[in-house]
């Protein structure tokens, strides 16, 4: 099953603030590998396939840095095709001197890293779905080393090229001010599903049973505060809805709980009780 394709619901579009857009557009071009779709003084939009914006960035007027205990955005996370488009991440990272991390999931192999401005980056690959191990309504997943041997011995078919066109945006990990109000909200609200507890601080959810397609924690902090509007960080991010009937249920449910839902020229915007901007989008296809 493709989980980031029609009917689920999931992840799309993320928009950052930065606080230098050209050396962020230098870094998401060569070290990540995303294509310029459009480019403005202050913002740009940056793609894999040409035509759709998985990752926007921007500039604010008077930006400060990102800071540490509030919330905002955890990672990002870009879900590659094949295992060996991940491999050929890693020798194109070892290859330009960068460091970074990484781990063994289970569901899947991930690479982690920051942009120049600390925000945070995952690069995945999702292990076939049959090999992810179920417990009571709950996927098995863990923080192992990742096995590089293994990973390398992947035959190389090409060279790095940047990211390939059909790359995702996998899932997005956000830190949250308090988790009892966030699962409120993400599930009675936006309609996802409890997968993953992890402890008492951090909880994975997901749509037609996904490993996740949003974690949330509360690793900064309980009752963090949300950033300034102009600190670098998280702006937005865009979840996809199948149709328009769900986007209205959706609506409906949110208004429910007490959340606000805004209308502006055909968009609905919503915030989680933690501040975070979510776009709440339908399937064009």
């Amino acid at each position: 099953m493709n989980f980031h394709k029609q009917p689920t619901t999931f992840v799309d579009q993320v928009n950052i603030k930065v606080q230098d857009i050209g050396r962020s557009l230098q870094f998401y071009r060569d070290v990540i590998g995303f294509e310029v779709l459009e480019r403005s003084d202050y913002k740009a939009k940056l793609t894999t396939d040409g035509k759709n914006v998985l990752l926007s960035i921007e500039q604010p007027n008077n930006v400060v840095p990102k800071k540490r205990r509030t919330t905002g955005l955890y990672h990002f996370a870009l879900l590659l095709p094949k295992r060996s488009d991940l491999a050929n991440t890693v020798r194109h990272f070892v290859k330009i001197g960068l460091q970074f991390g990484s781990a063994d999931h289970l569901v899947s192999e991930a690479l982690y890293l920051s942009d120049p401005d600390g925000n945070g980056i995952e690069i995945y690959i999702d292990r076939d779905p049959s090999e992810w191990s179920w417990n009571n309504n709950e996927v098995d997943m863990t923080t192992d080393p990742l096995d590089f041997s293994n990973l390398l011995a992947e035959r190389q078919q090409e060279v790095w090229g940047g990211l390939p066109a059909d790359t995702v945006m996998g899932h997005i990990h956000l830190q949250v001010s308090e988790l009892e109000k966030a699962e409120e909200f993400y599930i009675k609200g936006l309609g996802f599903e409890v997968v993953n507890r992890y402890g008492t601080q951090a909880l994975f959810i997901s749509h037609n049973n996904y490993h996740h397609h949003i974690a949330l924690n509360t690793w900064a902090g309980i009752g963090v505060p949300t950033p300034p509007l102009n600190s670098v960080g998280l702006k937005s991010f865009s979840i996809i809805l199948p149709d328009e009937k769900t986007r209205n249920n959706v609506v409906s449910k949110l208004k429910n709980i007490g959340a606000t839902v805004t209308e502006d020229e055909g968009t609905f915007i919503t915030y989680d009780p933690s501040g975070n901007c979510i776009n709440l989008d339908i399937n064009s296809l």
